[in-house]
């Protein structure tokens, strides 16, 4: 009997410990650009929200997809807009992470095949406490002025 209280409570303490982070975050509005032809890379954006009472950090991002999947920004040096690697992106607790180009995005490098607007993406993020979601991203065509108009989150 004590070995079976042992089992039930290692079972509970392990679903506690795969739950964290990814229960608490909620993602809105994925989707990944349609590359043109031959294009090596795109991105993918959406809205990370953070219900949680603590801040939460995604650490990596991974697709099916293309080869490399990184998390990105873009910086000004200089005058020019330059892309950039990002070790994680932070999501303060009850506050949110809003992934638009020219902004923090995912970058998805080397593409395996190419894309065609409908087709869906599944993106699984990793966060700081060993955690993970699954994001369904759907390839649009980009817009003149950025987001899908559904998406546009300049409010």
């Amino acid at each position: 009997m004590k070995q079976l209280s042992l089992l039930a409570a290692s079972l509970m303490f392990s679903a506690g410990v795969l739950a964290g982070a990814a229960d608490n975050v909620s993602v809105q509005d994925p989707y990944v650009r349609l590359a043109p032809p031959n294009a090596p890379a795109t991105g993918a954006f959406m809205v990370i929200k953070n219900n949680g009472d603590k801040d939460v950090k995604v650490l990596k991002a991974d697709n099916p997809v293309s080869k490399v999947t990184e998390l990105h920004t873009h910086l000004n040096e200089g005058g020019v807009m330059k892309m950039r690697p990002v070790p994680s992106i932070d999501i303060k607790a009850k506050g949110e992470a809003v992934l638009k180009p020219g902004s923090l995005h995912v970058m998805l490098i080397d593409l395996k095949a190419p894309m065609k607007e409908g087709d869906v993406v599944p993106i699984t993020l990793s966060f700081d406490d060993g955690s993970t979601k699954q994001v369904d991203a759907k390839v649009v065509r980009p817009m003149a002025g950025g987001m899908p108009p559904a998406m546009d989150h300049k409010h």
